[in-house]
């Protein structure tokens, strides 16, 4: 039996269904012990992109949405799903509401007089929006760098050592990440401003995030590819960054606190240039 804590509002985002990556089981972990009025899923939740070239539906892809419609049964959630890249056949059906799913290309979220703009992010991306062709080139390079990550914690379990991001390690290395994640909040700060909203909310670049820029409050809420993330939303109107913790990734490691170190909040570390650019 789980013991369930209440937040009026979660959102999640790029699950990527479909593809070997997903961390479906772990999610699936995490929302049996939550509950909340509002889930938001925004963006890439279904992996379109790797469903046209091959990839397969597994059985916990399926679990996962009968989670979700078991808390729109015992607990009246209200589901928005806004279209991401990689689920943008979602274009041909959206906006689209029946019961309490709503599918949307953006959203606004209002609690305790704070106005928060919702939307995936990959409009800001040069590469995703306008040569899709090239970001898909970039998915099969981003591919074999998760598959190279799957194995190296292959071995770390074999050695007793807890998961460990080798992916988001390498991708920290790389200088162009910290302009490009600069000028993607940059923008999205610039849209929320011209929304007339207190903060953004978004995801696509796999960065979990949680601060003010410019008088705006900037909120990422990772993924469920590498970070295992998520934001959580309290009854007085505060958020907070989740990350999940199972038996493969337990307690902060050294090796965590040398990728995230303490006075370095869970962004700029993102994966970019030219044709390697995203799975994003």
């Amino acid at each position: 039996m789980y013991n369930q804590k209440f937040y009026p509002t979660i959102v999640i985002s790029d699950l990527h269904l479909g593809t070997e990556h997903s961390k479906t089981r772990e999610l699936a972990e995490f929302l049996k012990t939550v509950n909340c009025n509002t889930l938001i899923l925004n963006g890439d939740i279904i992996d379109g992109w790797s469903l046209q070239k091959g990839g397969k539906w597994k059985k916990e892809d399926t679990d996962f949405f009968k989670i979700i419609m078991k808390m729109m049964e015992n607990h009246n959630t209200k589901v928005i799903y806004v279209r991401g890249n990689h689920d943008d056949f979602i274009d041909h059906i959206a906006p689209f509401s029946f019961a309490n799913i709503s599918i949307v290309k953006d959203y606004v979220h209002e609690k305790n007089d704070k106005r928060y703009y919702v939307v995936h992010g990959d409009i800001f991306d040069n590469i995703t929006s306008n040569m899709v062709w090239l970001a898909k080139l970039g998915d099969v390079g981003y591919t074999f760098l998760l598959w190279i990550n799957r194995l190296y914690n292959i071995y770390r379990t074999k050695k007793g050592l807890p998961y460990y991001s080798l992916s988001q390690n390498i991708k920290q290395k790389v200088k162009s990440a910290v302009s490009y994640i600069s000028n993607y909040e940059n923008e999205l700060v610039e849209l929320a401003r011209l929304r007339h909203a207190d903060g953004i909310i978004c995801g696509h670049i796999h960065q979990p995030a949680d601060r003010m820029i410019d008088g705006i409050h900037y909120l990422n809420s990772g993924d469920w590819v590498e970070t295992m993330s998520a934001l959580l939303e309290h009854e007085d109107g505060s958020w907070e960054v989740y990350m999940h913790r199972n038996a493969s990734v337990e307690t902060e490691t050294e090796d965590m606190k040398e990728l995230y170190p303490s006075n370095q909040k869970l962004e700029r570390v993102a994966f970019t240039g030219n044709s390697f650019h995203h799975f994003f």
